[in-house]
C-alpha cells in the first residue's frame, strides 16, 4: 500500500508537469494519470510498482479517498460563514435548489425519450433513477480548481455553497426517485424508503457534523500552540468520516450518514463560532495538499475504460451528459436571473456545475439494488463521469477565467520567480 501511494503521488506530480504547456488544471492532470497508472493502461502491463493491476487493488486505497473527501467538505464548510450568508444565502439557497431540479427534468425527459424509441435499452425505472443522479454535481473538481488559481469574486463565493447545496438536494431527490423505482421493479409501495430515509439522514448528518463542530472548537480552547490546535483539527475531521460511516436500523427506518453532510456541518460550525478558525483553516489546506492530489489520482484509476465498448451504453451515456449540462446550464441561469444576481454569475454558473463523480458514484451503488437494471445503469454513470471528471475542471477554469476571478499571473511576478531561481541555481554550482 505504502508503495501504490507514493506511485500514485509521484505520477500526479509528475503528469502536472508535462501538462503545464498545455494551461491545464491540475485536477485534469492527476485524472490522466490515475487512468495511465490504472488497471486498463500500465496496470495491464501486470509489472510490480509499475502501477495498479486490478480494481481491487484501487480499492485498497479507498480509505484516502474517503479521508479526502472528509476534508473537502470541512474546507467547503468554511464558505457558510454567517456574514456572507446573509449577502449570498437567499440566492445559493435558491440557485442550489432549482439548478439540480431542472437537470433531473431534463435528463428524465431525455431519456424518457430514449426509452420510447427503444424500451428494451432503456427502462422507467433507469430513467427515474438517472435522473436523480444528475442532480449530484462533485465538489471536489470545483474546490481544486479554485485554490489552484487562487480564484476570487462573487461567482466563486456562490459557487462553493450551491455545491455543497446541491448535494443535499441530490439525496433527497435520489432517495425520492429511486424509491419508485425500487416500487415499480418490485411492485411494492415502501414509503419509508421513499419519504422517511432520505430525511433522517440529511437531519442525522446536520446534528452529527453540528455536535462534532461544537466539541472541536471546545476543545481547541485547551491547547496554545497553534501547531496542537492543528492537529486536533485534523484528528476530528478523521474522527467526524469515521463516525459518519456508522449504519444501524431503528425499527423499519434505515438511519445512516452522509459524510460531506457531516463534515460540511462540522466546518461550518467550527468557522462561525471558533475565533481561531480563520488561521486553521488556512494551515489545515496547506496539510491536505498531498491528500487532495492523491484523491484525484485514486479517482483516475478507478475511472472503468470498458464502458467504451458498450455501444448502447456510449449512446445512452451521450443522451445522459448533453441533457444533464443543458439542465444545469439553463437551470442555473434562470434561477441566477430569478434572484437578480450579477450578469456574469448568470451568464458561467451553469458551466462550473458540470464535474460529476463521488457522490453520483455513492447513488449508482446503491442503484445496484436493481439486479440487472442496476447494472446499466452503473455503467452508464461511469461513462458520464470519466468525460465529466475530465472536461469538467478545464470547463470550471475557463468559466472562472472568463467571470473574472483569475487572474493571469503579474509578469512582475514572474520575472521575480525566475530571478530567484537562477540566484539559487548560481550558488549551487559555486
Amino acid at each position: 500500500m505504502l508503495l501504490s501511494v507514493s506511485i500514485a503521488l509521484l505520477a500526479g506530480l509528475l503528469m502536472t508537469r508535462l501538462f503545464k504547456p498545455f494551461k491545464l488544471p491540475s485536477v485534469t492532470a492527476y485524472l490522466i494519470a490515475g487512468v495511465l497508472i490504472g488497471p486498463y493502461c500500465l496496470g495491464a502491463l501486470g509489472v510490480p510498482g509499475l502501477g495498479f493491476d486490478s480494481m481491487h487493488a484501487v480499492e485498497g486505497l479507498s480509505l484516502v479517498s474517503e479521508v479526502a473527501l472528509g476534508f473537502i467538505a470541512f474546507s467547503i464548510g468554511n464558505e457558510f460563514r454567517l456574514d456572507d450568508l446573509k449577502k449570498t444565502g437567499k440566492q445559493a439557497l435558491v440557485v442550489g435548489i432549482l439548478q439540480a431540479l431542472v437537470a433531473a427534468l431534463l435528463v428524465d425527459l431525455c431519456l424518457y425519450a430514449v426509452h420510447l424509441i427503444a424500451p428494451d435499452k432503456l427502462t422507467l425505472p433507469q430513467v427515474l433513477t438517472l435522473g436523480a443522479i444528475a442532480t449530484a454535481t462533485a465538489p471536489a473538481a470545483t474546490l481544486m480548481v479554485v485554490r489552484q488559481y487562487k480564484a476570487k469574486g462573487p461567482l466563486t463565493k456562490l459557487l462553493l455553497p450551491i455545491v455543497a447545496l446541491d448535494d443535499a438536494v441530490g439525496l433527497v431527490v435520489f432517495a425520492v426517485s429511486f424509491g419508485i423505482a425500487k416500487t415499480m421493479v418490485s411492485g411494492q409501495v415502501d414509503l419509508i424508503s421513499i419519504l422517511v430515509n432520505p430525511i433522517v439522514e440529511i437531519a442525522c448528518s446536520l446534528v452529527l457534523g453540528a455536535i462534532m463542530g461544537a466539541v472541536l472548537t471546545w476543545l481547541e480552547r485547551l491547547f496554545n500552540s497553534n501547531t496542537n490546535r492543528l492537529n486536533l483539527t485534523i484528528a476530528f475531521v478523521f474522527l467526524t468520516a469515521a463516525l459518519s460511516m456508522l449504519e444501524f436500523e431503528i425499527g423499519p427506518v434505515h438511519v445512516h450518514f452522509s459524510s460531506l453532510l457531516v463534515c460540511m456541518m462540522l466546518g461550518t460550525v467550527f468557522c462561525n463560532i471558533c475565533p481561531l478558525s480563520h488561521d486553521l483553516m488556512a494551515a489545515s489546506d496547506k496539510w491536505t495538499s498531498p491528500l487532495f492530489a492523491l484523491f484525484f489520482v485514486i479517482s483516475g484509476a478507478e475511472l472503468e475504460l470498458g464502458v467504451f465498448t458498450d455501444l448502447a451504453i456510449v449512446g445512452i451515456g451521450v443522451a445522459y451528459i448533453l441533457s444533464r449540462s443543458m439542465g444545469k446550464y439553463f437551470g442555473a441561469l434562470g434561477s441566477a436571473k430569478l434572484v437578480k444576481c450579477e450578469p456574469q454569475i448568470c451568464k458561467y454558473l451553469g458551466i462550473t456545475l458540470l464535474p460529476q463523480a463521488g457522490v453520483a458514484l455513492g447513488m449508482c451503488t446503491t442503484a445496484m439494488q436493481l439486479g440487472e437494471q442496476g447494472a446499466l445503469i452503473r455503467n452508464i454513470t461511469l461513462f458520464a463521469v470519466l468525460i465529466y471528471e475530465l472536461v469538467g475542471p478545464l470547463l470550471t477554469r475557463q468559466a472562472l477565467t472568463a467571470a473574472g476571478e483569475i487572474h493571469p499571473m503579474p509578469d512582475e511576478v514572474k520575472h521575480r520567480r525566475h530571478h530567484k531561481l537562477a540566484e539559487v541555481g548560481k550558488s549551487h554550482k559555486k
